[in-house]
């Protein structure tokens, strides 16, 4: 199972993140999961409890949002939907297409509760003002 080490690579890219922003711990991590990725979602949920133990990740919440597979077509010029078994065009059905998305692994949000905060367990950063990383 590969999707605990990508946790774990993960975590290690958030928890430096942390440190660099002063936080003591991490609310929320958003991935950002193409269906061509090779990684499972599923998996990567069930993994993520045992990588994050200790951390200062431990209580985040995990959100994976998949991104839809995008072709772009050589024939037609057409950006459209494809499925991950089928890049054919949207457009005109034709195969001659190249790969926009669908193969990514993003950390795309990392929410932080920081040290300096005005009340104990207010957050500095609010739900409408995410650190994006």
């Amino acid at each position: 199972m590969h999707e605990l080490s990508i946790c774990q690579a993960l975590l290690s890219q958030v928890e430096a993140l942390a440190h660099q922003h002063h936080a003591q711990r991490v609310a929320k991590i958003v991935l950002r999961v193409g269906p061509l990725a090779g990684v499972e979602a599923a998996l990567l949920q069930h993994a993520y409890p045992v990588a994050a133990a200790g951390t200062v990740a431990a209580d985040a919440e995990l959100v994976i949002e998949t991104l839809p597979v995008r072709v772009h077509c050589r024939s037609c010029g057409a950006a459209t939907d494809a499925l991950p078994n089928r890049l054919l065009c949207g457009a005109c059905g034709d195969w001659h297409t190249n790969l926009l998305s669908g193969d990514e692994l993003l950390l795309a949000q990392v929410e932080f509760e920081l040290l300096n905060t005005a009340s104990p367990g207010e957050e500095t950063l609010s739900p409408g003002e995410p650190n994006d990383v």
